[in-house]
């Protein structure tokens, strides 16, 4: 991404503290709008029985609840990225940002699952907007010495909002904060909106590149439809008994991304800027990373939606044990991600692969113990399996992005990683779908008990198959840790 500015100051003096303050309050916002993003992909698993119970949604509505802001998200990420190249990188995170604390709003006063989703659409696109400025301001506003630093305090800042999400959603619907349950996970954001918004205004200094690569908007029209023509029927065929709309819905999206393909080598080939450099695809490296990457998602997303549902519906906990689950997971991930960059420089591919295959074990053994116990299971043995599952996950998401990106060159390296980004995404959303086929077949939304407790053992034995893919698809990885 290009570093050329085109920044606006004022016209009165200034004093020399006055740019460190500046810069301090720009890094301020801009870490704002990514933990907003970060908490709302993540903050609803917790509170989606609460949800689901006081808005009467559906198997599809709990899904499409989580998946409508992933699906979003991921579809608007590379367009995102560019509109604030070409159009000024302040203006469109405001932009976002506005239009993300008003979706906040309308979640929270929200009293039909339609209504909800709608939001979540409306959110995710308005994230989309706001992350690909959040580095690039980081990038243009920072100078040599100070941008790591700054860059550091944004990975933690990501890692900290995956963590707190489950954990904070489930805090506040237990807490039941002025009688309104799980809505103030969404109106947290408006005040939180409305100071990175009144703050950036001031503070933030505008950038551009001229040189930006121009807008694909009949690409973007054909990844999206393409994308929800299959996301659709696979959340919602299953309530309908999959009749042949389903089917023909499915194919449809399949032809509908065949002909995005195509048009992505017509534009390539005419010398214009397509929305994905198929060229990447070249790369055995990117191929095999990009697909074990969409997989990692699309198990994520399978998992710790049924696995919410079973710990409340299944066992009967409340949204704040719940979260327990999700505090255990994420040491574990920690663990299992320093485990894994230790083990990268020596190891190179075996070490995520390791970690898929530590994941299964523990999926395993999970889903024994689950069948075994049935609703007897107490917290403990329901909260432990999750440390070790953390630690697998975290050995393969560590090292899964240096290994497949490490060799990518570097006139497409914002390509490469904007790819990378969205087919986790992707994956999630489209992992929540198939929720319907692996858990809502075998415990339609309100059941409790023995057929959830039931439909979830056998929902893990899915998602140890999906490990296993993920193993196998890294064996394309590189043998030798990418040189950069």
């Amino acid at each position: 991404m290009s570093v050329s500015t085109d920044t606006h100051t004022s016209s009165r003096p200034r004093t020399a503290a006055e740019p460190g303050r500046a810069r301090t309050i720009t890094l301020i916002v801009v870490l704002v709008a990514e933990l907003m993003n970060a908490l709302d992909g993540s903050i609803v698993y917790t509170a989606l029985p609460s949800i689901q119970a006081d808005t009467g949604a559906s198997s599809a509505g709990v899904q499409w609840i989580h998946a409508a802001y992933a699906l979003t998200f991921a579809l608007g990420l590379i367009t995102g990225g560019r509109l604030g190249d070409l159009y000024g990188r302040k203006r469109i995170l405001l932009v976002g940002t506005g239009v993300f604390t008003a979706a906040s709003l309308v979640c929270g006063l929200a009293g039909t699952p339609a209504l909800l989703i709608a939001a979540r659409v409306i959110q995710g696109g308005a994230a989309a907007l706001m992350v690909p400025q959040v580095l690039a301001t980081l990038h243009v506003s920072f100078d040599e010495g100070s941008r790591a630093k700054a860059f550091s305090l944004y990975g933690i800042i990501m890692s900290l909002g995956s963590v707190l999400g489950p954990v904070l959603g489930g805090v506040v619907t237990s807490a039941d904060l002025f009688g309104l349950g799980w809505r103030p996970i969404f109106l947290i954001n408006l005040p939180i909106g409305l100071a990175a918004l009144l703050l950036g205004l001031r503070h933030i200094p505008e950038s551009r590149d001229h040189n930006a690569p121009r807008l694909d908007p009949l690409g973007m029209v054909l990844a999206g439809l393409g994308l929800l023509l299959i996301a659709y029927p696979l959340t919602v065929g299953g309530e309908h008994h999959w009749p042949a709309w389903s089917f023909v819905m499915l194919a449809a999206g399949l032809v509908t991304l065949a002909a995005f393909v195509i048009q992505q080598w017509a534009r390539t080939a005419q010398g214009r800027d397509p929305l994905i450099v198929l060229a990447l695809f070249k790369s055995r490296a990117f191929s095999g990373g990009l697909a074990a990457q969409l997989v990692f998602g699309l198990l994520s997303g399978v998992f710790f939606l049924a696995w919410t549902l079973y710990m409340q519906d299944g066992l009967g906990l409340t949204p704040g044990r719940t979260a327990l689950g999700f505090v255990a997971a994420s040491l574990g991930e920690m663990g299992g991600a320093w485990l894994a960059m230790s083990l990268a420089s020596r190891r190179a591919r075996r070490a995520p692969q390791a970690g898929a295959l530590v994941a299964a074990a523990a999926l395993g053994g999970y889903s024994w113990l689950v069948a075994d116990q049935n609703i007897g299971l107490p917290l403990v043995l329901a909260v432990l399996p999750m440390l070790a599952v953390g630690i697998g996950l975290g050995m393969v998401g560590a090292a899964l992005a240096d290994m497949t990106l490490g060799q990518v060159d570097h006139r497409h390296a914002g390509s490469a990683s904007g790819i990378f980004n969205t087919s986790t995404q992707l994956g999630i959303a489209l992992g929540t779908a198939l929720t319907t086929v692996v858990f809502f077949a075998h415990s339609p939304i309100g059941s409790q008990g023995p057929i959830v407790t039931t439909a979830f053992a056998g929902s893990l034995w899915y998602v140890i198959g999906a490990l296993l893919l993920m193993w196998a698809l890294m064996l394309l990885l590189p043998k030798r840790r990418p040189t950069r």
